[in-house]
């Protein structure tokens, strides 16, 4: 039977069961209800002191580690430090009924719209939150505090809201996610093709 082990390293840990991440998340806003520049802020600390497993006041390496250690033990329901295929599968089955249950395969971006449903959490469009937490970390320490994670929601809300009300609605992130992939259609039709 193959197993994986709870030795093995966090990165490979990560890249096994990253989706595992959406199941242990707070209920998403509502996509089509608008959203104040005051709840994107609650919302960013919260998510702070969520992800801040240490209580160090910095998101970091070992912050992730633990939360990675927290979801293999979650995991490993005859707790024998390994996860059988059967462990792994079930995990994976819990992932997609929260995932039905907040409103969809990928439901919930930051700021509820579009992209969340279509994969931007997921993939090489920011796997685990690590795409995120690179733009939050201004000073490139390698770690995030608070300041740093609602300055970086805060500008992102700021972004979305186009006629600068102080409110994100469904239309703006629409529209904001349309100019997001537009942007991303034209880098990947300059970038050169790869090598085989």
């Amino acid at each position: 039977m193959k197993t994986i082990t709870k030795g093995l390293s966090v990165a490979a840990l990560t890249l096994a069961i990253a989706g595992v991440a959406h199941a242990a998340q707070d209920q998403r806003p509502d996509p089509k209800a608008p959203m104040t520049r005051a709840q994107a802020q609650a919302k960013a600390e919260a998510m702070f002191d969520k992800h801040d497993a240490n209580r160090d006041g910095k998101i970091d390496q070992a912050d992730r580690a633990a939360k990675m250690a927290q979801r293999f033990d979650q995991m490993d329901s005859d707790r024998n430090g390994a996860l059988s295929r059967d462990e792994f599968a079930a995990g994976h089955q819990r992932m997609g009924r929260h995932r039905m249950a907040q409103g969809g395969e990928h439901a919930g971006h930051q700021m509820g719209g579009e992209g969340a449903r279509k994969g931007m959490r997921g993939g090489r469009h920011g796997r685990d939150g690590g795409m995120m937490m690179k733009m939050a970390d201004a000073n490139k320490d390698g770690a995030v505090t608070k300041a740093e994670a609602t300055a970086g929601a805060l500008k992102h809300f700021d972004m979305i809201d186009a006629n600068k009300d102080g409110t994100v609605t469904p239309d703006e992130r629409k529209a904001s996610f349309a100019k997001m992939r537009d942007m991303w259609k034209a880098k990947r039709a300059a970038a050169p093709a790869p090598a085989n």
